[in-house]
């Protein structure tokens, strides 16, 4: 594999650290912006850690990263990291020191004294029972032998991340949420012996905190010259409209940070950006913050990363209760941005084709027979439309997470061992992007 093949200057390939900026600057026209778009997904935003370290790895230079949820707080990470020469190793911190503070109920109340509910244990055991008992009299010996390995790997994992949830239920993240019914807030919350007024139930304010010893907000401002340039999504609680958070046009805060992970359904609490401006997780608009990458920068022709939590495409269906909620949430929270990029190839097209008519007026009609203020009216508008809605997506990368077992409590799962898989699993992921993209 020649990896030298990432630093060629071809339109058709990846742009990286070693090119000459000024190129970028003498000919827009020819700009092709590196953009990585991170879904949001709870824990599961440690696989798009790894994606960034095999990206920056690679020395591919990013040009803008947006994200949502969680990939916000990734992205913001990214881009405004205090480690400007690794901010991979930055954000690896980040995902480490989170899963440090995970709390092990196995060490509290170690199995088999289980500390969840028995019945709940058994559902998770027996939904893949049935399955496995009811296709094992097709199979060989050796065949029942694989099955039943592939059963108990199943139920073990699928029983470490209920526990693992639970675990996130009860006790929080000390680095990242915390319960709103732990009696050190007893004194701070006016509302603590009033639940039945309670709009939120975790407050994940200590995610400031934390993240005080990883960005430099200084560098998330107009012409703070970040790492790249980084784009936040929300929603106006009010009115349903999306809310921007762009570090070109303003200075994003932790307030903003705030606001794109502010979960309902997680049971976060809404943030007020600005006054009268009531915010939740933008999610629940997108998940995948690609319209507003286009909308942000609409000249320059793009080469997006899109890292996908929740996988569009899978070869089976749901086998019971659990895994038929598991794939409708994969769904809610897939990536739906296929319209966007057609609109983007189709507007491109039909700019060239003005571009063309224009020129053939130009080179092959009688100008003098043809009004001139009319013609440079058209040649204005031209303008406008390409400075406008000119970008084209030139590629797209898809780097999806695999779910081998399907279960709804993973996306809150923030044990060291799951952590540390995500990681990897994003970093291979990502290579065989690239190994695919160069062969």
């Amino acid at each position: 594999m020649r990896r030298k093949k990432l630093t060629e200057t071809s339109p058709s390939t990846l742009k990286t650290n070693n090119q000459n900026s000024g190129n970028q600057a003498a000919n827009d026209d020819n700009t092709i912006e590196n953009v990585l778009v991170l879904q949001g997904g709870g824990s599961l935003g440690a696989f798009g850690c790894g994606v960034f370290k095999a990206i920056a790895n690679n020395n591919i230079k990013l040009d803008i990263i947006a994200g949502t949820s969680i990939g916000g707080i990734n992205a913001a990470i990214i881009a405004g990291s205090k480690d400007k020469e690794h901010s991979e190793e930055a954000l690896e911190r980040f995902w480490l020191e989170l899963s440090e503070s995970f709390v092990d109920l196995d060490k509290i109340i170690p199995p088999p004294s289980s500390s969840i509910p028995d019945f709940v244990e058994k559902l998770l055991s027996q939904s893949s029972a049935y399955f496995y008992d009811g296709i094992a009299t097709a199979l060989s010996a050796d065949e029942k032998i694989g099955i039943s390995r592939t059963y108990h790997d199943e139920r073990d994992i699928k029983m470490r991340q209920f526990r693992s949830f639970y675990s996130s239920a009860i006790f929080g993240n000390e680095k990242m949420f915390r319960p709103r019914w732990r009696q050190e807030t007893a004194l701070s919350d006016p509302e603590f012996f009033t639940p039945q007024n309670w709009t939120y139930i975790y407050d994940h304010t200590p995610l400031v905190k934390t993240l005080e010893n990883y960005i430099n907000y200084d560098k998330l401002r107009p012409d703070g010259n970040p790492n790249s340039r980084l784009i936040l999504t929300a929603v106006n609680i009010l009115n349903a409209q999306p809310l921007t958070f762009d570090s070109s046009k303003e200075q994003i805060t932790p307030k903003h940070i705030l606001a794109t992970s502010a979960y309902p359904l997680y049971n976060f609490r809404w943030v007020e950006v600005e006054q009268g401006i009531y915010s939740w997780d933008g999610s629940l608009l997108s998940n995948t913050p690609l319209r507003e990458v286009i909308d942000a920068s609409p000249v320059n022709d793009k080469r997006i990363f899109l890292v996908e939590n929740y996988p569009k495409k899978v070869d089976l269906l749901p086998k019971n209760l659990p895994e038929v909620y598991h794939r409708a949430r994969d769904i809610m929270f897939s990536d739906k941005t296929e319209h966007s990029i057609t609109m983007s190839k189709v507007i491109t097209m039909y700019l060239k084709y003005i571009d063309e008519l224009y020129q053939l007026i130009e080179n092959h009609i009688d100008l003098s027979k043809v009004d001139q203020e009319q013609l440079k009216k058209i040649r204005r508008k031209y303008k406008k439309i390409k400075h406008e809605r000119g970008a084209e997506i030139k590629d797209i990368f898809y780097i999806t997470r695999d779910e081998t077992f399907p279960h709804m409590y993973e996306n809150a799962d923030f044990s060291p061992q799951t952590i540390k898989e995500s990681i990897k699993e994003g970093e291979m992921k990502m290579l065989e992007v690239l190994n695919r993209r160069l062969d």
